[in-house]
């Protein structure tokens, strides 16, 4: 090819195995999942001192809870003493320590060893290089991240910097306080299909035309295939008679203060990789997080977030969280056509990426550098 020719309309993707594979899939729960830096609960959903998720990374079952301190910590949900699991549940409260239930270790919420039967006849026992292994976390946007590497990446390179690469700048989010917001609603999705293919079709909009009825109808010029995530700082512009980002296009709720002008009756989506998904409207913030259990199965749980005067009023938030619950099972059912043809011989080369979708081509290699 000289430099004169035009580029291919057509750029290959991924071999159908990388959707099917366990060893592809293992490769990625150790080099992406359990390498980087993972969103793993909303902050406030860990009420007061003693309130606890249990959430996995990877092939790492990790225990998120807030100390007495209010300050909010991540361990290996692994006692050091026999290795069984802390804590069980997906969710809980504890007054002031976790117990282990094998053999009663307990650790205050620091993760400090400070009780187990016989412990006071064993001086030697060094109670903090005892206590449970940390997990580093940081607090953004009003939930908690999490990484289980030893040595964990730039937070603001690998997190905030995906949002600077898709709006240009982090001040473009900031002005959506999505921290002060509150939980509207949450679904929760589990859907038979790989995670890469959710990811994909989050970041283009070729089939939002064929599939999408409701949101074409919203951001019209989604019809036309180019998704908000194809242009560096663009945002989809509601159609001229859509009043907010509703099901029907009606008035939603009370616009954010922060939105600016710019920003106000658009819609913005970012790729925070591996797995979260958020999407900026006038009136609420909705956040996807995703949780790959095996090459062909993935948990989504989706929170749409509102001013919190907007939630304390009991506002019939339904028209809002349609709109994207549509969107979701209608995506949701997409990959899951797609799944089983991941396996088909005539996908074993994989299969093409028009122009439009060309972007998806830089997630491919990222994700086989991470796994080669």
């Amino acid at each position: 090819m000289t430099t004169l020719d035009p580029a291919p309309s057509l750029v290959p993707t991924l071999g159908g195995h990388w959707y099917t594979d366990p060893a592809i899939f293992a490769a990625e729960q150790e080099h992406i999942v359990e390498a980087g830096w993972v969103c793993v609960a909303l902050a406030a959903d860990l009420t007061g001192p003693g309130s606890y998720r249990t959430v996995q990374l990877g092939r790492e079952s990790v225990v998120v809870v807030r100390g007495r301190d209010s300050q909010i910590r991540a361990f290996f949900n692994v006692c050091r003493h026999r290795g069984a699991q802390i804590c069980t549940e997906p969710a809980g409260q504890v007054r002031n320590k976790l117990q282990c239930p094998y053999h009663a270790w307990t650790y205050d919420l620091t993760g400090t060893l400070i009780a187990a039967p016989n412990l006071t006849r064993m001086p030697d026992v060094d109670r903090f290089a005892n206590g449970l292994a940390p997990v580093a976390v940081r607090e953004w946007i009003g939930y908690v991240w999490a990484c289980v590497a030893p040595d964990p990446p730039s937070f603001e390179e690998e997190v905030i910097g995906a949002v600077v690469t898709r709006l240009g700048d982090v001040e473009s989010i900031d002005h959506y306080g999505v921290e002060n917001l509150a939980l509207g609603r949450r679904i929760s999705y589990d859907v038979a299909a790989n995670w890469k293919l959710i990811v994909e079709n989050f970041m283009e909009c070729y089939h939002c035309a064929t599939i999408h009825p409701e949101l074409t109808e919203v951001l019209p010029e989604f019809a036309d295939g180019y998704a908000a995530q194809y242009y560096v700082g663009h945002g989809a512009a509601f159609g001229a008679g859509v009043q907010g980002f509703t099901v029907d296009g009606s008035a939603g709720h009370t616009r954010i203060p922060g939105v600016s002008a710019e920003q106000d009756r658009r819609y913005f989506a970012i790729t925070i990789r591996p797995g979260v998904f958020v999407n900026l409207v006038p009136d609420h913030v909705i956040v996807h997080r995703m949780t790959p259990v095996a090459p062909d199965r993935t948990l989504v749980e989706c929170d749409w977030l509102f001013l919190s005067e907007v939630v304390a009023s009991d506002a019939d938030l339904a028209a809002s969280v349609e709109l994207f619950h549509r969107v979701n099972a209608q995506d949701f059912a997409a990959c899951e056509r797609t799944q089983p043809a991941m396996s088909s011989r005539i996908y074993a080369r994989g299969g093409n990426l028009v122009p439009s979708e060309h972007h998806i081509a830089e997630f491919h290699a990222w994700v086989a550098e991470r796994v080669r």
